[in-house]
């Protein structure tokens, strides 16, 4: 750590914490200083594993009197790499995982370090959820605090359209609730921005009765036909109702389990969705795009809305090397449709894919002016996902991400989900092109909050700061 702390400060810091505080030479600190995406590599002076909100007030305390990088980390699932700082504090809320539901007036209050299988666990019981991502294992705080796009989003909106509450410890040491009705320019800046503007420790959103039985769609076509896939689910997105959401991935998706030989190494296309509606109906609607074309496999059916919620979740395991990107789509125009079927067969890896997540509804219907989340616009999102597992291989995956996003910029504003960001460091000038005019709208609530930039030493880092859906987080 850097001065004024002394070893006596550090001792009257841990004496008062209810948590851990880990460092470089405890035996638990490689596992402490360790994220989901094996990519990152850092190592921060101090981790404060905090049991509760007075452990955050305190750690709060601590990184603003000794002016070091601070980084928060809620449930750990980090793409980015901005939940551990390099030779600062972490403020690890990853112990927090309360869940409460209150099933009349269908509200769940989450803790900051909760997944978002452990929400659906408590309100699938009653027959509710909130809509978080499409992997199970994703933080709440990172995908909530970037937007939070999932299965669920054009009916009822993203996790940040559901957020009625947020406790949040702000710079100063001071404990808030920011809603729309108190602190209500913070609580603009928590629905999407990213984090930043302090710790938010616990979350209240609002729930909708959904399964407990859901239509699902999950189908894969060959390679060679994906281009006239993505014609036809351009179509079927056109007038497809709010109940239905839905994305396609195009890449090799290796997996010997799902596929026979003959196929396990070729490119493939795949359409996976729900109806969030009667699973009748929904089968119905569905339909369409188990029809594309003659499948490879399909896996659609009725099921529980809480499985698949977890259908994704062995794809992306702990400590695999993952670097996604992102960009806002205006359109699907043909000849961005061969784009995306080019790049996804130049990937460098069997594990990656290019992404297209249909957007609108429920999400279009927020005006641009009542949260900070940028992408409302959109009709479709594009996720560029290199996911690979040797080390040797990190530039050229980087580098297929990159190019890729560097060709469909002609196809976007340049905007992008913030849940898919690259790495960190990359993001004040994708901040500016992505919040456009509400970008000095948050510097000022910023600035308002964190004064000295207590949360702005480490670019990126922030409440929640460890975004990725699978953004994931």
């Amino acid at each position: 750590m850097v001065p004024p702390l002394t070893d006596d400060r550090l001792d009257r810091f841990e004496a008062a914490l209810h948590g851990d505080l880990i460092r470089p030479d405890d035996d638990g600190y490689d596992d402490a200083r360790a994220v989901w995406n094996g990519m990152i590599d850092r190592h921060p002076a101090l981790i404060a594993r905090c049991a509760g909100v007075a452990d955050v007030i305190e750690a709060v305390t601590l990184a603003r009197e000794a002016d070091c990088p601070v980084s928060v980390r809620g449930g750990g699932h980090n793409v980015s790499g901005s939940a551990v700082c390099n030779d600062g504090l972490v403020i690890d809320c990853s112990e927090m995982t309360a869940v409460g539901v209150d099933p009349a007036a269908r509200t769940v209050w989450v803790q900051a370090g909760a997944r978002w299988a452990d929400v659906d666990h408590e309100t699938g019981a009653f027959g509710l959820a909130t809509p978080g991502g499409v992997v199970s294992d994703t933080g709440v705080a990172g995908l909530t605090l970037g937007g939070g796009i999932g299965h669920l989003r054009r009916k009822h909106g993203l996790s940040c359209d559901n957020l009625r509450s947020a406790e949040v410890v702000t710079a100063d040491g001071e404990f808030v609730t920011a809603s729309a009705t108190s602190h209500a320019d913070l609580f603009w800046a928590l629905r999407g921005s990213g984090g930043g503007v302090g710790v938010v420790t616990a979350f209240e959103f609002d729930c909708h009765p959904v399964g407990p039985e859901v239509a699902t769609c999950f189908t894969f076509y060959p390679g060679d036909r994906a281009t006239e896939c993505l014609q036809a689910y351009r179509e079927f997105t056109a007038t497809a109702p709010d109940e239905v959401s839905t994305l396609t991935s195009t890449g090799v998706m290796y997996d010997p389990d799902l596929f026979p030989p003959g196929v396990v190494d070729e490119t493939k296309f795949a359409v996976m969705g729900c109806y969030a509606g009667d699973p009748e109906t929904g089968e119905r609607a569905l339909a369409p795009l188990r029809e594309l074309a003659d499948p490879i496999a399909d896996y659609s059916g009725v099921r529980q809305y809480v499985d698949f919620q977890q259908l994704l979740d062995a794809d992306y395991p702990e400590g695999m090397r993952y670097y996604w990107k992102s960009l806002y789509l205006d359109g699907l125009p043909d000849s961005a449709i061969d784009r995306i079927a080019y790049w996804a067969e130049a990937a460098p890896s069997r594990l990656s894919t290019v992404d297209v997540w249909h957007l609108g509804g429920a999400i279009g219907r927020i005006g641009a002016a009542e949260s900070a989340f940028a992408g409302r616009h959109a009709p479709f999102l594009l996720g560029v996902e290199a996911n690979w597992k040797d080390p040797t291989a990190d530039d050229e995956n980087v580098a297929w991400v990159r190019d890729c996003l560097d060709d469909m910029r002609q196809f976007s504003d340049g905007s992008v989900y913030l849940n898919f960001p690259g790495f960190f460091e990359e993001g004040e000038a994708m901040r500016r092109t992505t919040f456009g005019p509400a970008y000095e709208r948050l510097v000022e609530v910023e600035e308002t909050y964190d004064p000295t930039g207590v949360f702005g030493r480490q670019t990126g880092a922030g409440a929640g700061a460890e975004a990725s859906e699978s953004d994931p987080e």
